[in-house]
């Protein structure tokens, strides 16, 4: 019984232009956070993900890769306000949701590019929800 840890091997990249379509709305679909404050960054890749996983090669991948991003992010959001609150009185606290929200629009957009050239892009500081 070998008790190595499962290497995840990356999907191969996508060529079709329908796919890399739609795997770049899926990516561009999370700024939806800001029209549908709350979790309208999850609810908008999922609803893409769950019509189109089946039908679009390298949507499921890219999909369970995207949801977990945006989970992650939302919940870095919701810790920097957190830490905002504890320590609010100090200037410093203040930048971090700063951070978190430029640094969560130019990796979602990072992402959107990467799958226009059919390149699964692995977002940074992403728990592993969905494998």
């Amino acid at each position: 019984m070998d008790d190595s840890p499962q290497q995840e091997t990356p999907p191969p990249p996508v060529d079709s232009p329908n796919s890399r379509q739609w795997i770049t709305i899926l990516h561009i679909s999370a700024l939806a956070g800001f029209l549908l404050v709350g979790f309208g960054q999850i609810l908008a890749p999922l609803i893409v993900w769950l019509m189109k996983k089946n039908e679009v090669p390298g949507l499921d991948a890219a999909g369970r890769n995207v949801l977990n991003f945006q989970i992650s992010w939302s919940l870095w959001w919701a810790l920097s306000w957190i830490f905002v609150g504890l320590f609010g009185c100090l200037i410093i606290p203040l930048v971090f949701p700063l951070i978190i929200l430029v640094a969560w629009v130019i990796y979602g957009v990072l992402g959107a590019i990467k799958a226009s050239d059919g390149v699964l892009y692995r977002f940074p500081m992403t728990i592993r929800f969905f494998n």
